[in-house]
């Protein structure tokens, strides 16, 4: 069973750009689908990105595109979450999850797919 870690948030202005990242416990981490979630109080856990095993494909939500990268490094068994130009609106704890042997498909986006997840850390952006 793969334990997920996330690190990178923080307290950050509108505009500025922060670097999560999301670290495997096992060395296997080639074998998972992962992905990024996100919620803000009061609000449902919603999709953020998602990156297929070999890296290869990437799925974005529609509020991120063009501003948010999800990339891999297999052999590090890291996932990361680059994400640039944030808003207010972006404020939220970040979750990532993972899925052990499936491809990625859109059913990617719901967070009911995955296997397994992190316990979070936080981005605060002020305005």
């Amino acid at each position: 069973q793969v334990q997920l870690v996330e690190s990178g948030g923080g307290l950050v202005q509108a505009g500025d750009s922060l670097r999560l990242s999301c670290a495997a416990s096992e060395g296997t981490f080639s074998s998972y689908v992962v992905g990024w979630f996100r919620q803000a109080p009061r609000k449902e856990r919603e999709f953020v990105a998602a990156i297929s095993r070999s890296g290869g494909t990437t799925y974005y939500a529609d509020s991120v595109e063009g501003r948010f990268t999800i990339s891999r490094e297999n052999a590090r068994g890291t996932v990361h979450l680059q994400m640039n130009n944030l808003k207010p609106e972006d404020t939220a704890g970040y979750y990532c999850a993972a899925a052990l042997n499936r491809p990625i498909t859109t059913d990617t986006m719901n967070p009911r797919w995955y296997d397994y997840w992190g316990q979070g850390t936080q981005v605060t952006v002020s305005s």
